[in-house]
């Protein structure tokens, strides 16, 4: 699925100027998170030239078409606009060259600029795209943070997902979705998970109903987005499973063709989830830091096996 977002909602999340809005400003889309800044393409050669993108015009670009003549200008900004690229924007506070408007005029594309330094600009833009533009899906769990690593809590419904996250709240960790989360992959390695809008920060509880935690523990206790970093799985204990009690192999689940450090935790009375969560937590840390304590331990009791000394 190919996501958009309109030009205009770019346009004000960067304070852009408008200087010419063409008759499709509102409604026209941004499909790729990819920007060109157009020195080449300037100068006629189109090859690889993607129409799609947002054009960015910065002092290089500007210099370029200041050695050129007055049909020369115009010739090349015929050349960007005729193909009705979605904008043509001009960072740095470069003055809008008559022959730019002038042809953006004539083939309907929206002329912007910014204040700010082209650099600068270019990768703030490329980190709003990726944001609005992220493949995404929405799965059934909860994402707290804790101890700054973003855990997303799954299970059947009933299992105590909402009743956990609640107690890791209590002791100072943060909300960031409830029953419903909306993962997006921001990079290729990188995954971010938010709540939808209408149900942000409200939190279900059987027997008590729904809470807003924002209002109840303040606003230190909620959080509108964090990376994803450890997906744990609770389940009911089984007696007749086998389960992980060193974790010298990390398991791992795929979201959105994304690794991620998996964890099963098994749930039967007695146990303090929340504690576990937050160890949980602290050893993916420590892993993602090279330091595990299950290979020390195999590292010793190897030690003493190689030296005889097995106690």
């Amino acid at each position: 699925m190919q996501y958009s977002v309109k030009l205009s909602q770019v346009a004000e999340e960067h304070s852009l100027k408008i200087v010419y809005a063409a008759p499709d400003y509102d409604d026209k889309l941004i499909t790729t998170v990819d920007l060109n800044r157009p020195g080449i393409q300037l100068l006629g050669h189109l090859e690889y030239f993607d129409t799609d993108r947002l054009q960015i015009l910065g002092k290089a670009e500007h210099a370029l078409l200041g050695e050129m003549t007055l049909d020369g200008r115009r010739a090349a900004f015929e050349i960007i606009m005729s193909h009705h690229v979605p904008a043509v924007i001009i960072a740095h506070n470069e003055a809008v060259m008559p022959e730019c408007l002038e042809m953006a005029q004539k083939h309907g594309v929206s002329v912007l600029t910014s204040d700010m330094d082209t650099s600068e600009f270019y990768a703030q833009l490329i980190g709003t795209l990726r944001r609005h533009l992220a493949p995404r899906r929405t799965v059934h769990g909860v994402l707290v943070e804790v101890h700054g690593e973003g855990m997303l809590i799954t299970g059947d419904s009933g299992i105590g997902k909402s009743e956990t996250a609640l107690e890791l709240i209590k002791r100072g960790h943060r909300l960031i979705a409830d029953d419903a989360v909306e993962i997006l992959r921001t990079s290729r390695t990188t995954l971010e998970g938010r709540s939808p809008a209408i149900i942000q920060y409200f939190m279900e509880l059987r027997g008590i109903g729904v809470i807003n935690v924002q209002t109840v523990f303040g606003v230190g206790a909620v959080k509108p987005s964090c990376p994803i970093d450890l997906v744990v799985s609770m389940e009911l204990w089984d007696d007749e499973r086998t389960y992980d009690r060193l974790g010298i192999e990390t398991q791992t689940t795929e979201i959105l063709d994304v690794s991620v450090p998996l964890v099963t935790i098994p749930v039967r009375p007695g146990r303090n989830l929340a504690v576990i969560l937050e160890l949980a937590a602290m050893t993916n840390r420590q892993k993602k830091s090279g330091y595990s304590a299950a290979e020390e331990l195999a590292r010793r009791i190897d030690e003493q096996v190689d030296s005889g000394t097995v106690y």
